[in-house]
């Protein structure tokens, strides 16, 4: 997701970037949101709650993982 940007994105935008289906990260979005990593600002739009979050994690976080 932090490769699309800042965000919000679309859930279906973020599985085509990742080559899966839409339905399989609704467990892991779900999990994102109870721990305060990302929210939806609406229904089926995803964004990280900390403004420039993406960037930190392009900058940390090795691509692939």
């Amino acid at each position: 997701m932090a490769e699309l940007g800042p965000g919000p994105h679309r859930s279906g935008d973020i599985a085509q970037h990742m080559n899966k289906k839409a339905n399989s990260f609704g467990p892991v979005r779900s999990s994102l949101i109870s721990k305060g990593i990302v929210w939806s600002p609406i229904h089926g739009d995803t964004a990280f709650t900390v403004p420039l979050f993406h960037e930190y994690l392009l900058r940390t976080v090795p691509a692939g993982t």
